[in-house]
C-alpha cells in the first residue's frame, strides 16, 4: 500500500491526519461516515486506534486504576477503554472505506498483537501514542516492520524522545516523524510550547509535526508556521457523543482548519526575496526626485525646488545630496522628474 506521508513532506506540504479514536460512538456506520466526511474536509489520512481494554490495562478496582479529574473523571481505566475502543472486526471495513475515498489509513497499535493484526491488513504506517512512547519494546517491534513511524511526544522528556527515536533506528528504520503534543484534553494554549517544533527538528534531524488537542485552528496554524509538516486532530460527527467528543473538532471546523493550515503553509513560505508581479507593479509608487517648482536653466537645485516624492519616475532619493547645489542643464517645468541629463555636472559652465 502506497502511504503518502513522506511524499507530502518531500514536497514541503503539510500532511493532515483526521483521528477518529472513540468518535464512532459504538457504530460502524458512524465510523464509515467519519471517513467520508474527513476526506471531504481535505484530510490526507484517517487514523484509528487498535486496542482492547485487556491490551491496555487490567480489570482492576484498585484506586490507581481509576481516573481522578479531567474529562474522564471517575472512570476505571478498563471501563473507559472498553467503551472507547474500535472493534477489530471493523478495521478492514474502515480501511476499505479509506481506499474508496482515496485517503490513507493509519492506526495506533498498543501491543505486539495489534501490530501483527495490522500487518495482516497491510497498513502503510504506524503511529505510537504519547502514553506509549516509553514502551521501547513496542516501538522496536512496530519499527521492525519497515514502515513509517509517527511518534507522539506528549509528557516525554528529551531523553525519552531520544530513546524512542533510537529504538526505531536500531531496527534500521529511519522513516521517523515526531509529533509535538501536549497531553491535556483539551490542551490550554499556554501549555502547548509550539516553539519546541523547530528546536526538535534541529535536535533529532527528523520531520516534526503536531498532534493538537487545543481549541480551534490556531494551534495548527501556529504549528505549521513554525515548521510542522504533519497536523493530527481528533474529529467527530455532529450529535455523536463519545469518550473523545469533548475535545474533538466537528467536521466543519476541521474543514476550516485544513484550509487555514494550507494557507498558513503558503504564507510562511520562504526565504524568497524576489519581487512578486504585484510588487513589481507597485514600484511605480515609490519615491524619486522631482522638480517641485519651475527651475530655469542654470538655476541651482535647492531643497525648495527639488523634493523626494511619489511616484518613481526620476532619480533615486539616495542621489538627493548629489543633486543639491548643482545647476539645471535646461529649463525644468514644475512636476518634472529629475533625470541625469537635466543635471549640469560641469560646475565651470
Amino acid at each position: 500500500m502506497n502511504f503518502g506521508l513522506f511524499d507530502k513532506i518531500t514536497k514541503n506540504e503539510v500532511y493532515i491526519i483526521a483521528e477518529m479514536s472513540a468518535n464512532h460512538g459504538g457504530s460502524l456506520d458512524h465510523a464509515l461516515a467519519i471517513v467520508r466526511e474527513a476526506q471531504k474536509a481535505g484530510a490526507d489520512c484517517l487514523k484509528i486506534q487498535t486496542y482492547t481494554a485487556d491490551s491496555l490495562t487490567i480489570d482492576c478496582d484498585r484506586e490507581e486504576f481509576r481516573i481522578q479529574g479531567g474529562l474522564w473523571d471517575g472512570y476505571r481505566l478498563y471501563d473507559l477503554y472498553r467503551y472507547a475502543s474500535t472493534p477489530y472486526e471493523w478495521h478492514r471495513a474502515i480501511m476499505e472505506e479509506c481506499e474508496k475515498a482515496g485517503i490513507d489509513f493509519l492506526s495506533t497499535p498498543f501491543d505486539k498483537a495489534a501490530v501483527d493484526f495490522l500487518e495482516e491488513l497491510n497498513v502503510g504506517a504506524y503511529k505510537i501514542a504519547s502514553f506509549e512512547l516509553v514502551d521501547i519494546p513496542l516501538i522496536e517491534y512496530a519499527a521492525s516492520k519497515g514502515k513509517p513511524m509517527i511518534l507522539s511526544t506528549g509528557m516525554a522528556s528529551m531523553e525519552e524522545m531520544r530513546e524512542a527515536v533510537d529504538a526505531c533506528r536500531r531496527m534500521g528504520n529511519e522513516q521517523i516523524v515526531l509529533l509535538k503534543c501536549c497531553s491535556e484534553y483539551p490542551a490550554p494554549w499556554p501549555d502547548m510550547h509550539l516553539g519546541n517544533i523547530p528546536d526538535m527538528r534541529k535536535r533529532f534531524g527528523v520531520p516534526i509535526g503536531l498532534s493538537d488537542h487545543s481549541a480551534g485552528s490556531l494551534g495548527a496554524v501556529v504549528g505549521t508556521a513554525l515548521g510542522a509538516c504533519v497536523i493530527e486532530r481528533h474529529v467527530m460527527l455532529d450529535g455523536v457523543e463519545s469518550a473523545d467528543s469533548g475535545f474533538s473538532m466537528r467536521m466543519e471546523e476541521f474543514a476550516q482548519m485544513v484550509e487555514d493550515v494550507r494557507n498558513a503553509k503558503v504564507i510562511a513560505s520562504g526565504p524568497d526575496y524576489t519581487l512578486t508581479e504585484g510588487e513589481e507593479r507597485q514600484k511605480i509608487f515609490r519615491r524619486s526626485l522631482y522638480a517641485v517648482k519651475d527651475i530655469r536653466a542654470g538655476e541651482v537645485f535647492t531643497e525648495e525646488n527639488v523634493r523626494s516624492i511619489r511616484p518613481d519616475c526620476g532619480l533615486a532619493p539616495k542621489l538627493f545630496s548629489d543633486v543639491i547645489g548643482k545647476r539645471a542643464a535646461r529649463d525644468i517645468p514644475f512636476g518634472t522628474p529629475l533625470r541625469t541629463e537635466l543635471v549640469d555636472n560641469n560646475p565651470g559652465t
